[in-house]
């Protein structure tokens, strides 16, 4: 399995070059240029971004660390972050971390705190296991992800946090996966593999300019918190390594993710809420959602899911400008009987796919669940999902495969401007059960039966409104790195 993780050099430094090309062209498509980088340098002092600037500094230096690869760092990143949460009520703390590689297990972060990678830093999962702490199921899941029971801690985690900045000058994070996936395989672990960024039950997260490689499983994971942006991002995982999703907002509300690039063995971005009766009682939605110039490539998933587990509700999640290569399909509805609740109002424009398997995907029947106790009763409710503005090139299975519930069809589909290139030898271009909605005259090749149920000229709607989560801005800090065993 090693043999299949990614290096952090030359690939990595390959993929961001082209994640750049791709993000200003996104930017000029769009007629919109947004800056994720500052200045290098300003007065003597090095300069980033962030919504918060912090008053003090320390390098993880000051504290024991040692970068050479192989000593552990686990008891100096949790030292670095308890000593410098008093500076939390004093205009807050940066932990900086020199270029090197800087072994470590899971620790946690603070508030009113700034995590910052030197661009040759690079921070490595500990192949230990034993310093990998075990830690409770999340209680909308009732269970491990993987296994009945807890879960590994997450590399990078927090909880009950305000104001907490991932940030760097892309710096790396790299979990080496390999060794969680190959036991994942072979059903050698006993809990719930970690991921490498987990923050719960927190307000106010920022995660910039920095790059995930080779996570154990999911890369970034807010769960029941609020207030979230992630952007500049690039994550980096073998496209068969199992479960490696990108950007999971999970019970989450105003999330704004945007100019990521993410090459995953799972979904790129998973929208979540909850699984099954543990779910639907905790019942937390994700909502207030939006995804911008996001660029996929999961030959085995979706662009965007929404589910499966979606138990405590999705809706109002708003996609635009994103592109998708060498992906099983674009954005996909997952759910079932037993799920429960809704995914409603979600909006989706401007879609440059290629070399896709499905470009609409809506499932009704998957499978998973967590135990028996599910309830057979509980029938999700899916509407108003709208698509407009697609071009895909190089479909090779179908235009769409809607796959509805039986008795409690998916409603208020809407299509328009919508051009699927198809092998011409595909005799069933769609493929539609249970499910209604309309489409306008632009859609190629022609939709299903049971989405020509009223035609229209117009477009399909999207909201003009805007989110509190985009009024949030960053302004540019600056700070002195300090040198090893000077903290201030």
């Amino acid at each position: 399995m090693a043999s299949l993780m990614l290096k952090a050099s030359p690939l990595v430094h390959f993929l961001r070059s082209l994640c750049v090309v791709v993000l200003l062209a996104a930017s000029v498509v769009s007629g919109r240029h947004h800056s994720s980088s500052p200045p290098a340098s300003r007065n003597g002092q090095s300069m980033y971004l962030a919504p918060n600037c912090r008053a003090h500094t320390a390098s993880l230096a000051d504290f024991g660390g040692v970068g050479d690869g192989t000593t552990s760092n686990t008891a100096a990143f949790r030292s670095a972050v308890d000593q410098l949460s008093q500076y939390s009520g004093d205009g807050g703390a940066m932990l900086y971390v020199p270029a090197g590689k800087w072994l470590t297990g899971p620790f946690n972060l603070t508030s009113h705190f700034t995590l910052f990678l030197h661009s040759d830093a690079v921070i490595l999962g500990s192949q230990n296991m034993s310093e990998w702490p075990v830690i409770a199921p999340l209680p909308s899941y009732g269970r491990g992800r993987d296994k009945i029971g807890g879960r590994y801690a997450s590399l990078i985690g927090g909880s009950n946090l305000t104001d907490v900045v991932i940030t760097g000058n892309n710096g790396t994070i790299d979990g080496q996966g390999a060794m969680w996936w190959s036991k994942f395989h072979q059903n050698k672990l006993k809990y719930t593999r970690g991921y490498l960024v987990e923050l719960m039950w927190s307000e106010g997260i920022f995660i910039s300019n920095v790059t995930l490689l080779n996570s154990p499983a999911w890369n970034i994971h807010p769960v029941y918190s609020r207030n979230i942006v992630v952007q500049g991002v690039t994550i980096l995982a073998p496209t068969r390594s199992p479960n490696t999703d990108g950007i999971n907002p999970d019970s989450c509300s105003h999330v704004r993710i945007e100019d990521c690039y993410v090459v995953s063995g799972d979904d790129c971005v998973a929208i979540k809420s909850g699984w099954d009766e543990y779910g639907i009682k905790f019942n937390m939605p994700s909502q207030h959602i939006v995804v911008r110039r996001l660029t996929c490539v999961s030959p085995t998933s979706a662009m965007i899911a929404l589910g499966s587990e979606m138990s405590g509700g999705v809706s109002d999640v708003r996609a635009e400008d994103i592109t998708a290569v060498n992906t099983e399909s674009a954005v996909r509805i997952k759910t079932a009987v037993g799920r429960g609740n809704y995914v409603k109002d979600v909006f989706v424009r401007g879609m440059h796919l290629d070399g896709m398997k499905y470009v609409f995907w809506m499932t009704g029947n998957y499978k998973s669940h967590p135990d028996d106790g599910f309830d057979p009763n509980a029938i999700p409710v899916v509407d108003n999902i709208s698509y407009q503005d697609v071009v895909a090139t190089g479909v090779y299975k179908s235009a769409a495969r809607l796959e509805g519930i039986d008795g409690a069809p998916f409603r208020g589909i809407c299509l328009a401007n919508v051009t699927a290139q198809l092998d011409k030898s595909k005799k069933y271009p769609w493929t539609c059960t249970d499910v209604e909605g309309v489409s306008s005259a632009d859609v190629t090749p022609p939709p299903c039966e049971a989405l020509q149920q009223g035609k229209h000229d117009g477009a399909c709607p999207f909201p003009t409104d805007t989110l509190p989560i985009d009024k949030v801005t960053v302004q540019q800090c600056a700070y002195d790195v300090p040198p090893a065993g000077a903290g201030n």
